[in-house]
């Protein structure tokens, strides 16, 4: 970790720990990738930014640690319709855009997406969330 800051190694070590996650240097690592800027990013985009950096690290320890850090809260799972899992670094609640010729995932606000009604859920359940996601595609040409 002797290339990052050690301002951000701390901050990334207090994120972890407040989220029960036990900081490793690989982990750290993986987080400043990730938790550095609202963004949407797949495993394999992640296995690259490292490896990019020069870490050597396995697609099984970046699965591992992706799906940790979403099930402590730290970053969310988002399965928008293909077989690719993405990892949303706000966890603020919000909606997405969906671009369908490129991929990429853009978070949509959630005072600009209005509601009238929702269904009455089945008896014993209650709403506890709401996940919407626009699908785009460019206009063709006219």
């Amino acid at each position: 970790m002797t290339d990052l800051d050690s301002g951000v190694v701390e901050n990334l070590n207090q994120r972890l720990l407040g989220h029960g996650v036990r900081p490793t240097a690989q982990r750290l690592r993986i987080a400043s990738l990730l938790l550095g800027r609202p963004q949407h990013l797949s495993a394999e985009q992640v296995l690259a930014g490292l490896r990019n950096q020069g870490m050597r690290v396995s697609k099984a320890t970046i699965y591992n640690t992706l799906n940790l850090f979403a099930a402590s809260g730290l970053i969310r799972q988002l399965s928008v319709g293909n077989d690719r899992c993405w990892f949303d670094s706000n966890t603020d609640a919000h909606y997405h855009f969906h671009d369908l010729d490129t991929g990429a995932l853009m978070d949509v606000s959630l005072r600009d997406v209005e509601f009238q009604r929702l269904p009455e859920p089945p008896p014993g359940m209650q709403v506890d969330g709401i996940d919407l996601v626009i699908r785009l595609r460019r206009k063709s040409a006219a």
